[in-house]
């Protein structure tokens, strides 16, 4: 079962682990999934949010 976190800097900490990144932009809402070796992570926010973290994480980054 995936979880949902609602603390960017949570989010930001879990990225180190992660394999990959998958971010899927709907209108008005931009989702981003982490996934690790045994759950996958997922981080609902505004376009603009999703941008400066997406600078911030190392891992992969896979858009849909």
């Amino acid at each position: 079962m995936p979880r949902e976190i609602f603390d960017e800097e949570k989010f930001i900490e879990l990225a180190e682990f992660a394999v990959h990144c998958r971010v899927k932009r709907l209108k008005d809402v931009v989702k981003l999934k982490l996934r690790t070796q045994k759950i996958l992570y997922t981080y609902k926010t505004d376009p603009v949010t999703a941008e400066r973290i997406l600078r911030n994480i190392t891992c992969d980054v896979i858009e849909l």
